[in-house]
């Protein structure tokens, strides 16, 4: 199949690439730590979400160093509201074992062997930091590829495939002269004109060569298979105040969802809903007046729809308590849903 024209491409790119914190110009170069916080923290979140917390995170974790140094509730509590905190463990382990080599990885290869780092994200440093002629396949450029293409495969099937088209543009020299501004470009064509919805072919640098569009289907690739049933989980959590506006927290186990996280104590989520008498064995303190707070909070997760309710009890004094102001930035999003049930 003929690939366009990586040169158009980068040209286009040149003009109107965005502007991200994370971003050298056009042709720049690159720290490794800083392009690996920006992908780890872009998986399963915006852009827009992303901007303002990689700043904060970098002010409090500048490099690697700081990062391996620092404790986890440290980094557990500048994760908080992010999401997938999966990520942030092993953003802590890798950094962890980063420094204890003395160095970044030279290539994309002793990347991937790093904890929490993927084909995806070993790729994107690979290309964007150290200049390897890589094609990092995230969910935009699937996407530009499939309609370039006419790909009618359906995802997740069709990775493979549009994994090999991908490839077939480290074949042009301007491509392998640039790297990185390819891989940002593609990224930048996927989130600004090969949009999922309603994609601006008619401003598109591509279009001349784009099978989807000359066959007028490029709205409705690419295809994909039926998602899976999500499955329901409930739990009951517990919010214990005291008199000063403290709340007790907790952190919750470090493996499975929430992992390592603080949150509010509760009983395990589960798939069946919890009676009143069963949660309360799990209630921090059980000879206290537990009250069931009217309304429920609810999550989803990647694959899970998670249900909470809330009891509340009050004692005189909680010296080991959080203020409620502190526990609404430390919690994660899901235990934050819990608060206004207050």
């Amino acid at each position: 199949m003929q690939h366009p024209s990586a040169t158009e491409l980068l040209a286009w790119y040149d003009r109107s690439g965005r502007r991200l914190a994370w971003r050298a110009p056009p042709s720049g170069t690159y720290d490794p730590y800083r392009i690996w916080v920006s992908e780890v923290m872009l998986q399963q979140t915006t852009v827009a979400a992303v901007g303002p917390r990689y700043a904060r995170f970098l002010a409090r974790f500048p490099d690697v160093a700081a990062l391996a140094a620092a404790d986890w509730s440290e980094l557990a509590e500048e994760w908080a509201g992010l999401g997938y905190y999966a990520r942030a463990r092993n953003l802590h382990a890798a950094a962890r074992a980063i420094a204890a080599a003395g160095d970044f990885p030279a290539d994309s290869a002793g990347w991937r062997a790093l904890p929490g780092i993927g084909p995806y994200t070993a790729s994107a440093i690979g290309a964007i930091a150290l200049g390897e002629a890589l094609v990092p396949l995230d969910g935009n450029v699937e996407r530009v590829v499939s309609r370039l293409f006419a790909i009618e495969t359906p995802l997740p099937q069709a990775k493979p495939e549009l994994g090999r088209l991908a490839d077939g543009f480290t074949a042009q020299p301007a491509m392998r002269a640039r790297p990185g501004d390819f891989a940002q470009a593609l990224f930048d064509l996927g989130a600004t004109i090969c949009t999922p919805r309603s994609p601006a072919c008619a401003i598109c640098p591509w279009r001349e060569g784009c099978r989807a569009a000359a066959l007028g289907v490029a709205a409705a690739l690419p295809r994909k298979s039926p998602k899976a049933a999500r499955t329901p989980l409930h739990g009951v959590h517990f919010a214990l105040l005291d008199a000063a506006g403290r709340i007790l927290l907790e952190r919750r186990p470090e493996s499975g969802l929430l992992g390592g996280m603080l949150a509010l104590p509760g009983t395990p989520w589960r798939a069946e809903p919890w009676a009143d008498a069963e949660a309360l064995q799990h209630a921090p303190r059980p000879g206290l007046s537990w009250q069931a707070r009217p309304g429920l909070a609810q999550h989803g997760f990647t694959h899970r729809d998670l249900t909470m309710r809330l009891m509340a009890a009050q004692v005189p004094e909680l010296p080991e308590g959080t203020p409620l102001d502190q526990a609404a930035r430390s919690l994660p999003s899901a235990m934050r849903k819990l608060l206004p049930l207050l």
